[in-house]
């Protein structure tokens, strides 16, 4: 039975580039989440009777909301939802889904690689029918709707048992409750050459994958080692856990330390380390004795990527969020290709890859991926990786240190100021803004302000303009530093500073990347005064 039920608008109710997240007690305050899906389903026009993927990592809360979202799916008209047995679904597991049976859309439940917990992050997302994020205006459109928002439709039925693969019916509505990995891993089959992949790990092939007790668990379980022949134990804390162990699922240097130690450790370290996060669209590149920066990453695959039978034929093109290094487009330029440079969200590189434009997109946070899904995709880069190190018969450090010969070193690094009192971020970059006018031929140190600007992205495929996406300093000799507030935590404000020197000279491309990067560090906090505006004598996180 189909009920009604009356509710109060929040007022917090605005997704960020990934969706709403907020701390799981928001969450569960009376109503919150259905205000909110209903809200997405009050934003969209012509679904009944069309299908839904519902999804999410496992974190805390997941099931619960699932259970809500499945029986107001049903009161609210679909004919059908998918949902991944135990309520598991990678992100781009369920792009995938999204796109393989042209289902309408998806709501993916997940706050990416954010902690997990009972006081710990919670997002929903919903995602379009090609498998992307949903755009701003659809997203603007759901804000809109939950300002106002005064009743919402659920079927009144009992709890779905998520934990069998099955087919039932709710209020007249399909419920298919699927294997999560099956279609994703037929998918990387699809693109990648198996067989050579095998044949290195029979020669003796040594790797070590953290699943940090997230959602890619499954997926890296089946894939590396029971279609691909790694060892058992190769793929590590497999089992998605709600509270991920009571670790931060976020695979960088400073959560997933202990796989960078191993990966350091000299000649016995195993050949190739990787990781992903929370759901699985992020991803962690180490080599023996190297660390893979996510920019080089992006650039390194998509000079490679013609190995791997699924881009055989070449790329089209290549797109990066602004804050990412240029090594891609050194690679683009190269090859006569097209560059894309857009805001840091996966949802803008979803009309370049439907328009055909560009084949491979990644951004700096450790996002990577292609055409193949609209989300970002952590196993798909590791297996492109495995593909590339089985093809060329080399060790990663010497892909990376041949590729910046052929095409320069971009030394990069991204500094991150965590939980920064709003007002106090606001403000930094409000004065910043203020400034830009009269940087152009500006001394700081030996450095001389090029020029400066707010940048705003102009789509080339529906001419949308999205403004205020970060604050750009480029300096004479093509060095710069990119300012920004990031949109996917909780709590605060998250100032990100990019740091970026290009190095034509392979005899300079050796050097540490922070003292590499000195001089422009030190611009950084004269143009912004960061200590003084942050009260932090430090970033919380350096990559």
């Amino acid at each position: 039975m189909i009920k009604t039920i009356a509710t109060k608008p929040y007022g917090d109710q605005k997704p960020g580039t990934s969706g709403l997240r907020k701390k799981v007690p928001v969450f569960q305050q009376e109503n919150y989440a259905q205000n909110f899906i209903q809200s997405i389903f009050d934003s969209l026009e012509d679904f009944a009777g069309k299908t839904l993927v519902i999804g999410g990592d496992g974190r805390y809360f997941n099931r619960e909301v699932i259970q809500i979202a499945i029986k107001m799916a049903a009161a609210n008209g679909f004919g059908k939802v998918m949902v991944g047995k135990g309520g598991i679904l990678s992100t781009p597991a369920a792009s995938n889904l999204i796109r393989k049976y042209k289902a309408f859309g998806g709501i993916i439940l997940s706050a990416s690689h954010n902690p997990g917990g009972p006081t710990e992050d919670f997002g929903i997302k919903y995602n379009i029918g090609n498998g992307g994020p949903a755009p701003e205006k659809i997203t603007d459109a759901i804000y809109a709707r939950s300002r106002v928002i005064d009743s919402y439709k659920i079927v009144d039925a009992p709890e779905i048992d998520l934990d069998r693969v099955t087919t039932l019916t709710l209020d007249g509505m399909t419920v298919e409750i699927i294997d999560p990995v099956a279609d994703y891993a037929e998918l990387m089959e699809e693109l990648f050459d198996f067989p050579a992949i095998r044949n290195l790990f029979s020669l003796g092939f040594h790797m070590v994958f953290d699943a940090m007790s997230a959602v890619t668990g499954p997926y890296a379980k089946e894939i590396i080692e029971r279609r691909l022949g790694a060892s058992e134990g190769t793929v590590r804390n497999f089992t998605p856990l709600p509270d991920f162990g009571g670790h931060h699922p976020d695979p960088n240097l400073v959560h997933a330390k202990e796989l960078y130690d191993e990966m350091m450790s000299g000649g016995d370290a195993p050949d190739f380390g990787a990781a992903s996060d929370g759901d699985g669209d992020r991803n962690l590149i180490i080599g023996r004795g190297i660390f893979v920066t996510p920019s080089d990453s992006l650039a390194v695959l998509a000079a490679n990527a013609q190995l791997a039978p699924g881009y055989s034929k070449g790329i089209a093109g290549i797109a990066r969020s602004m804050p990412t290094s240029m090594a891609a487009d050194k690679v683009a330029e190269k090859r006569g290709i097209g560059i894309y440079e857009t805001p840091t969200g996966w949802k803008f590189f979803g009309n370049l890859l439907d328009a055909g434009k560009v084949t491979i997109c990644g951004e700096e946070s450790a996002g990577t991926g292609s055409d193949h899904v609209r989300e970002k995709d952590g196993l798909w880069a590791v297996l492109l990786w495995l593909n590339i190190l089985a093809v060329r018969g080399e060790s990663v450090e010497d892909i990376v240190t041949q590729h910046w010969a052929t095409y320069g070193r971009n030394y990069y690094s991204r500094h991150d100021y965590e939980g920064v009192d709003s007002d106090a971020a606001n403000g930094l970059m409000a004065t910043l803004r203020d400034k830009l006018p009269s940087l152009s031929g500006t001394k700081i140190g030996d450095l001389t302000v090029e020029t400066a600007d707010d940048f705003a992205y102009h789509d080339p495929v529906d001419q949308s303009v999205s403004k205020n996406q970060g604050i750009r300093v480029l300096f004479e000799g093509g060095s710069r530093v990119v300012f920004r507030l990031s949109g996917t935590g909780t709590s605060g404000a998250t100032l990100r500073v990019y740091i970026e020197r290009y190095e034509p000279d392979a005899n300079r491309h050796n050097l540490e990347t922070q003292a590499a990067l000195a001089d422009l560090i030190a611009a950084a906090e004269t143009l912004a005064d960061i200590r003084a505006r942050t009260g932090r004598d430090a970033p919380t996180v350096i990559t």
